[in-house]
């Protein structure tokens, strides 16, 4: 396996492909392929996100936090129509920055997993 696999991965951007050849540089082959397989499987695309925050704005608003694991602000933003709109169009400006901070938390869980760090 080498660094561009993680390449494969949808709507992976730079610092997101940097930061994880970073994590996993001192893995062997076959371990890269083992967390590669467990990342993939708890990682959000950004497109997703997107997505689901603009259906937010014509149906049930907050699914994009559900889909983050942020039951509570997706429950607030249920109940307040996406705190009338504006957190939702916030939140589909930043929704690149939304994936990558759950990412994040996901690539650390699954190097946990591992036991890696």
């Amino acid at each position: 396996m080498n660094d561009f696999s993680f390449g494969f991965l949808p709507g992976i951007q730079h610092e997101e492909l940097i930061w994880l050849q970073e994590l996993t540089k001192d893995l062997s082959t076959d371990e890269k392929q083992r967390f590669l397989s467990i990342y993939q499987g708890r990682r959000k695309d950004p497109q997703t996100v997107l997505i689901c925050c603009l259906i937010g704005l014509i149906g049930p608003a907050g699914i994009h936090r559900f889909l983050l694991n942020q039951i509570g602000m997706g429950i607030l933003y249920f109940l307040t129509i996406g705190l009338c709109f504006v957190g939702t169009i916030v939140d589909a400006i930043n929704y690149q920055k939304l994936a990558w901070e759950f990412n994040k938390k996901a690539a650390m869980e699954s190097a946990t997993i591992m036991g890696i760090k």
